[in-house]
C-alpha cells in the first residue's frame, strides 16, 4: 500500500490537502515569444531565463498552448473571461487610448469567480481593457498633444486636473479584483500609476519627446512631472511581493493576477541589465523580466505559501517583430523558436505561447503536455478547483485543464480559435489548422485559405488548401458552428455581443 501511495503522489494524483483551496498566482508576460524562454528553445535560443526554466522544472510545461489573439487586449479578455474576444465588440486590433471597458459589467471574470468563493483578489500590472474615463463632454481633444510638441496649455492642465481628481470606474476593481496597482498601458497615456480607481498623482505635462525614441513610449499624452519608464516593472514587482506577504497572513486564500508590462515596449531596461544578454535591448529586457518573476516566486517562498499555491505563467502573444528581431536572429536567437511568424500574425509565432503550471502535490515536476490548450481554459480550470459549475453565460469557450494537470495525456479540447491582429482567424481542429485570410507578412498572395498539418509542418511552410478543398470546407463549417452556437463548450446556446465578422472578407 505504501508503494502505491508513493506512486500516486509522484504522478500528482494524490491530493495532499483534499478540499483545501489553493492560492493562485497568475503571471502574464507581455510580448514574450515562444522561443524567448530557454526551456522552449534549446536549439535556437540565446537568452538565459533561469527563473522561468526553474518553474517549468518544478511543474508542467505545455508545448501547444495559445492566446486567443496575436495582440494583447483580445488575449486578456479571453483569458479573464473564458470567452473568445471575437464574441465581443473587439473584432480586430486592441482597445484604443481612453476607450470604454471591453469586459461588460455583468461578465464573470477569473477575479470575480475567485471572489465568489472567498478569495482575496488583487491585480498588479498592465490592464489594457479600457476604463470608464470621466472625460468632460467636448474635452477629449485636450488629452492630445499639438503637432509641434508644444507644452500643455493652461486649459489642458485644468481639464487634466478635473479628470484625474475623480474615480476612474470600469477597471480591475469593477471587474472582480479587490485591489489594483499598475498602468493602463505603459507606453500610452496617462503616464502614471493607477491604484484601485485613482491615478497616483495628477498628470500635469506632456511626456518629454526624448522618451519616444528607440522603442520607448509610443503615444503622447498627459504625464506626471519627471515621469520615467524604467521604474514601472520594478514597482509592479514590488507591489506584488508586498501583497503576497500581506495576504499570506490572512485566513483566506488569495488570487493574484500579475500581468507584467514586459518585455513589451517601452524597452526601459534598468542599468543592472543593460548589455547583459550581448544580443540587444529586447533580450536584456527579457532577462530583467525573468529576474522580476524570480523575485515574485522568492517572495512566495518566503511567505510560507509556496506549497499551497498554484502558479501559472504565460504570455499574451508572440514577440514583436519591430524590436530588433533580424539583429537577434543574426546573433543566433530566434524569438519564435521553430515557429513561423511573430506578434500580429495568425501563424503560430503570433499566438502559440509559453504556458507553465506549478502546483506542488498536484502536478508532476518536469512534466510536459503536448495537448492543445487555450488561455480561455483557465476559467473552467478555476471552477474545477473551486468545485463549482459555471453558469451557461460564463466561460463559454473554456475547458478544464485539470485532467492534463493530473497527468492524463488525453485531449481536453478538439478545437480552438486564435486570431491575427487584423481579425483573421486561425482555426484548429486537432493537428489541422486553417487560416481564413492573410496570416501575416510574407504570405502567398494567391490564396484566401492556408491549411497546415502541424504535426508534420510545425513551421507552416506548405499550404495544403489547394490540395485539400474538402478539409478546408469541413473546417470552415466548424468555424461557422463555433460562431453561431455562441460557445464551443457543452451548454445552452448563447448570443454573441455583435454580429461576428466572417473571414475571409
Amino acid at each position: 500500500m505504501k508503494a502505491l501511495l508513493l506512486h500516486l503522489a509522484a504522478v500528482g494524483l494524490l491530493h495532499a490537502s483534499e478540499g483545501a483551496k489553493p492560492n493562485i498566482l497568475l503571471i502574464y508576460a507581455d510580448d514574450l515569444g515562444y522561443g524567448d524562454v530557454s526551456c522552449y528553445n534549446l536549439d535556437r535560443g540565446k537568452i538565459p531565463t533561469p527563473h522561468i526554466d526553474a518553474l517549468a522544472a518544478q511543474g508542467m510545461r505545455f508545448t501547444d498552448a495559445h492566446s486567443s489573439s496575436s495582440v494583447c487586449s483580445p488575449s486578456r479578455y479571453t483569458m479573464l473571461t473564458g470567452r473568445y474576444h471575437w464574441r465581443s465588440r473587439l473584432q480586430a486590433g486592441i482597445v484604443a487610448t481612453w476607450e470604454k471597458p471591453l469586459i461588460a459589467p455583468d461578465r464573470l471574470t477569473l477575479g470575480g469567480l475567485a471572489r465568489q468563493h472567498g478569495y482575496r483578489t488583487a491585480m498588479a500590472g498592465k490592464w489594457h481593457l479600457g476604463f470608464d474615463w470621466p472625460i468632460p463632454q467636448g474635452t477629449r481633444p485636450l488629452l492630445d498633444s499639438s503637432k509641434n510638441n508644444a507644452p500643455a496649455t493652461e486649459e489642458q492642465i485644468a481639464m487634466w486636473k478635473e479628470l484625474f481628481s475623480q474615480d476612474i470606474p470600469g477597471g480591475p476593481v469593477d471587474r472582480g479584483f479587490d485591489r489594483y496597482f499598475g498602468t493602463c498601458v505603459p507606453n500610452w497615456p496617462p503616464f502614471c500609476f493607477i491604484e484601485d480607481r485613482r491615478t497616483v498623482g495628477i498628470p500635469s505635462e506632456f511626456l518629454p519627446t526624448k522618451l519616444f525614441q528607440n522603442n520607448q513610449a509610443s503615444k503622447q499624452g498627459p504625464a506626471l512631472k519627471d515621469w520615467t519608464l524604467e521604474p514601472i516593472l520594478p514597482a509592479i514587482t514590488d507591489r506584488a511581493c508586498e501583497w503576497i506577504g500581506e495576504f499570506a497572513k490572512e485566513d483566506k486564500p488569495f488570487f493574484l493576477y500579475m500581468p507584467l508590462t514586459a518585455p513589451h515596449t517601452p524597452l526601459a531596461v534598468n542599468e543592472e541589465w543593460k548589455g547583459k544578454s550581448g544580443i540587444g535591448p529586447y533580450a536584456d529586457f527579457v532577462m530583467e523580466t525573468d529576474a522580476m518573476i524570480g523575485r515574485v516566486l522568492d517572495a512566495l517562498e518566503k511567505s510560507g505559501e509556496a506549497e499551497n499555491t498554484l502558479v501559472i505563467l504565460s504570455g499574451d502573444n508572440g514577440c514583436a517583430p519591430y524590436i530588433g528581431v533580424p539583429e537577434m536572429e543574426a546573433k543566433g536567437h530566434f524569438p519564435s523558436g521553430p515557429l513561423r511568424g511573430y506578434k500580429f500574425d495568425a501563424w503560430e509565432g503570433g499566438h502559440r505561447v509559453p504556458f507553465i503550471v506549478r502546483w506542488p502535490g498536484r502536478v508532476k515536476p518536469s512534466s510536459v503536455s503536448n495537448q492543445l490548450v487555450q488561455q480561455a481554459d483557465l476559467m473552467a480550470t478555476f471552477a474545477g478547483i473551486l468545485g463549482t459549475k459555471l453558469p451557461d453565460n460564463a466561460g463559454e469557450d473554456s475547458h478544464s485543464l485539470l485532467p492534463l494537470l493530473e497527468g492524463i495525456e488525453k485531449p481536453v479540447r478538439s478545437n480552438a480559435v486564435s486570431c491575427a491582429a487584423s481579425g483573421v482567424p486561425a482555426v484548429r481542429d486537432g493537428s489541422w489548422k486553417l487560416i481564413l485570410g492573410t496570416p501575416g507578412r510574407g504570405a502567398e498572395a494567391d490564396s484566401s485559405f492556408y491549411l497546415y498539418h502541424l504535426v508534420e509542418d510545425l513551421g507552416e511552410k506548405k499550404n495544403l488548401a489547394a490540395e485539400m478543398p474538402e478539409k478546408v470546407a469541413e473546417m470552415k463549417a466548424l468555424y461557422e458552428k463555433l460562431i453561431t452556437e455562441g460557445r464551443s463548450t457543452p451548454g445552452a446556446k448563447q448570443k454573441n455581443d455583435i454580429k461576428v465578422v466572417r473571414h475571409p472578407k
